[in-house]
């Protein structure tokens, strides 16, 4: 069995970073292709490699041929079902590392739409809505709760999980708009200090190419403050 895992760009594709630090941390080998956001609207040229014109995707090469994977949480099943790891040992600890991975997957709109991820910035926000002040407080009290709850120092408890790789956009969020996750900070500056975030990190100051539309989205957050990205 082979797998090739499909991103894009690594200062902008929350999606893409979910599956590629689990499979990093976790140690499942798997080659890297990058299909970069070129304009606006990638639908077109990604629906060439996953049905859903979107990335992620994992082409997974099984006996007899090879099997395209789509949807972060749909690559994280498929790989639980072939390699240890990815959920936590303790049952009570699973239920919560499941049903927040959910959550996540599903929610947290307006920090998705307000708090748009990139990597290699540093943004000045003004008074927060009251939607986003919502998902902000519920981060921070799903984060306390994972920790107190089970020893930490991940969010499940002393191991790397699917849980954690769900909400390592959320760490790089938290940096670049300097939102307060209260004890949660602590969870945060872990998993920005993993060596597989580090490498994410190092790729996306590397990267010289911009696209418009996710620029817009960072500018309207708020003011730039600092830009440590190459070019």
């Amino acid at each position: 069995m082979g797998y090739t895992l499909i991103t894009a760009n690594r200062n902008y594709s929350s999606w893409s970073l979910r599956p590629w630090v689990l499979m990093k941390a976790l140690g499942i080998p798997f080659a890297d292709r990058v299909e970069p956001f070129t304009k606006p609207v990638n639908w077109h040229d990604f629906r060439a490699f996953s049905p859903t014109g979107q990335v992620p995707a994992l082409l997974a090469k099984e006996q007899g041929g090879e099997r395209t994977v789509w949807d972060s949480l749909g690559i994280v099943l498929y790989l639980a079902e072939r390699h240890p790891g990815l959920w936590p040992a303790d049952e009570a600890a699973r239920a919560f590392a499941q049903s927040a991975v959910c959550e996540m997957h599903g929610g947290f709109s307006a920090l998705r739409s307000q708090c748009t991820m990139n990597v290699g910035v540093r943004v000045a926000m003004g008074p927060h809505d009251a939607a986003l002040a919502k998902d902000v407080a519920r981060l921070r009290e799903l984060f306390e709760q994972g920790l107190d709850s089970f020893g930490g120092p991940w969010l499940a408890g002393p191991d790397f999980t699917a849980l954690d790789a769900f909400f390592a956009p959320v760490a790089w969020r938290v940096r670049t708009y300097a939102l307060d996750l209260g004890r949660g900070q602590a969870w945060v500056d872990r998993v920005i200090a993993h060596p597989a975030m580090q490498e994410w990190e190092a790729a996306a100051l590397a990267e010289t190419w911009r696209e418009e539309s996710h620029e817009a989205e960072l500018a309207a957050a708020g003011t730039i403050v600092a830009d440590y990205r190459a070019g």
